[in-house]
């Protein structure tokens, strides 16, 4: 079956791409590990001991990263519906977190140990449809904050990552309205042409 122009130009991007040849160099799962890792160190999201919590986390790129950073006193919980192969000092958890029985995995996982860092790095699956596709990611983003609120200490933070479009700045606000500063982040990893931003949220007010 013969590839359509768009996936053929995605493949050649996908090929060529920087990130991809290091992830690949550097042992990483995804990509999207440098976007995570440009985060961190821009805005000192991540020490060593910490609790994370990795929404979305298949393949396991940001899983990766937060593991190595926390090291190994720290600990990473994982969550996704898809599979995800496992990774030294993570705590995999598979299935929809917004089910009542995964959701009280994760706490038993947790076992009343109070998170510093939420991350989701959560997508649709894309159907090309815009206005059903932005209300999709919106959703899910929603229910990364939903999940932060649930879990964070106090001053603990967030990131995750949006959609700019319809929703968006009233999303803003309402992460504005439990964190004491919120930025807007553009990875360098991040293709330019995407509408993604990442959402970095600090200083949860509990």
């Amino acid at each position: 079956m013969a590839r359509s122009k768009s996936s053929q130009q995605w493949l050649d991007e996908h090929v060529n791409d920087v990130y991809v040849k290091r992830a690949q160099a550097d042992g990483y799962r995804s990509r999207a590990s440098y976007k995570l890792l440009e985060l961190i160190e821009k805005d000192k999201l991540v020490r060593p001991g910490m609790v994370a919590m990795d929404l979305g986390s298949a393949p396991g790129g940001w899983s990766q990263v937060l593991a190595t950073r926390v090291g190994a006193k720290g600990r990473v919980i994982a969550s996704d519906i898809l599979p995800m192969d496992a990774i030294a000092g993570v705590d995999f958890i598979q299935g929809d977190f917004t089910e009542d029985e995964v959701f009280d995995d994760i706490m038993a996982t947790l076992d009343n140990a109070p998170v510093d860092l939420v991350v989701s790095d959560m997508a649709p699956n894309i159907s090309g449809i815009n206005v059903a596709d932005q209300a999709a990611s919106m959703y899910l983003v929603e229910l990364a904050l939903d999940m932060a609120r649930q879990v964070l200490k106090p001053g603990g933070c967030f990131v995750a990552k949006v959609f700019q479009g319809v929703g968006y700045d009233e999303y803003l606000k309402d992460v504005r309205s439990s964190f004491s500063k919120v930025l807007i982040r553009k990875p360098d990893a991040s293709r330019a042409r995407s509408r993604e931003v990442y959402v970095v949220a600090k200083g949860f007010k509990g």
